[in-house]
């Protein structure tokens, strides 16, 4: 038996994920406490993703920026080796974290992996609500 196509992979007869040449990696897109997050597959692992706050805007007159930018300023040496955090232009504070995946990939192993990425994000989810920052706006909406 052949491969099946499933969107943007092809599935083995023994389950295996196998992502299809296309213009874009296969992405998978998930929420984690109302947080968009995204993993893109490539044949030898996965790149991970989430939109874990926003800095406050300035419209808003309690916010505390100050206290949201140190905390932002402050997290890339709290994160685990091979994380980054980054700023984007809207203000939303984007962790982004890569993992090997062993071949072949299956659903199993890829829920897994997301489900250990998604549970890793939540001291940092904490910290940056803690100290001011907000969920993204619009987050729920995947």
């Amino acid at each position: 038996m052949e491969t099946f196509p499933l969107g943007r992979f092809a599935v083995s007869p023994e389950g295996a994920l196998l992502p299809q040449p296309e213009p874009e990696r296969p992405a998978l897109r998930f929420a984690w406490r109302g947080r968009p997050c995204e993993a893109r597959v490539d044949p030898g692992g996965i790149a991970l993703a989430a939109d874990a706050a926003r800095i406050p805007s300035t419209a808003d007159p309690a916010a505390d920026r100050p206290r949201a930018f140190a905390a932002l300023a402050d997290l890339p040496r709290r994160l685990p080796q091979g994380w980054s955090a980054r700023l984007l232009p809207d203000h939303r504070i984007r962790l982004e974290a890569t993992a090997p995946l062993d071949s072949p990939v299956n659903a199993t192993v890829l829920v897994a992996t997301l489900v250990r990425f998604a549970l890793a994000l939540d001291p940092y989810l904490d910290t940056l609500e803690a100290e001011g920052a907000e969920a993204p706006s619009g987050s729920a909406n995947i």
